[in-house]
């Protein structure tokens, strides 16, 4: 898929762009490499984008902190909107004065590793390993969203893409019971996640309110 960019990158970001390129393309399909913007908050670039987010989208960034020799920051585990497993980790980028302008963050879809390895494992009976899980990032909102959906189509035996219009909506009120919609823009990824509206979105919202206010 092209790269997105945002049209608002910094100039010192921008020169990381190329960086973000070059990984994707070597590692296509199995990796996408986004640059967060920390001044503004915001996704500035995506290579190989497999995730909803595009250029300009949030990056809710705001609260994390730095040490002052802090380069990088995992890996780390995410799980991608259609419940795919993501190994994750992120670059602190950093201005010539020393202060962190940005984050380079390569994702990896692990998932068709993940079933290479439980079918050796099952064939010659491996045991599998435990990994420290870098907790960086488990509150992002995003990725609430992506473990809720994930679980609640899995314990259903249903993919998103198969949803009919009752299904959404059920998915829909149990989100919001979850509280899943406090994020900022959470309606609209929501909204990219299912493939329609942010006004589907908002009427759907409208009717689980009114469902529990029943």
């Amino acid at each position: 898929m092209p790269r997105k960019t945002s049209a608002h990158a910094k100039t010192g970001l921008s020169n990381f762009f190329a960086v973000a390129d070059g990984l994707a393309e070597l590692f296509r399909p199995f990796i996408e490499v986004v640059v967060h913007d920390l001044a503004t908050d915001c996704v500035a670039h995506v290579a190989n984008p497999f995730s909803p987010r595009e250029a300009g989208d949030p990056s809710d960034l705001k609260e994390i902190t730095f040490d002052a020799g802090a380069r990088l920051i995992g890996p780390y585990e995410k799980i991608n909107w259609d419940g795919r497993r993501i190994k994750t980790i992120s670059v602190v980028l950093r201005a010539d004065n020393g202060k962190p302008i940005g984050l380079l963050c390569v994702n990896a879809d692990v998932t068709q590793f993940d079933a290479a390895c439980r079918m050796l494992q099952g064939f010659l009976g491996i045991t599998e390993s435990s990994a420290a899980v870098e907790p960086a990032f488990r509150d992002d909102w995003h990725e609430k969203i992506n473990r809720f959906v994930a679980a609640w189509a899995a314990e259903r035996h249903i993919t998103l893409d198969r949803l009919d219009r009752d299904g959404r909506r059920a998915l829909i009120a149990a989100l919001y019971e979850s509280r899943g919609f406090e994020g900022r823009r959470a309606p609209a990824y929501v909204a990219k996640i299912l493939g329609v509206s942010r006004a589907t979105i908002y009427n759907e919202l409208a009717l689980a309110k009114e469902g529990l206010a029943a």
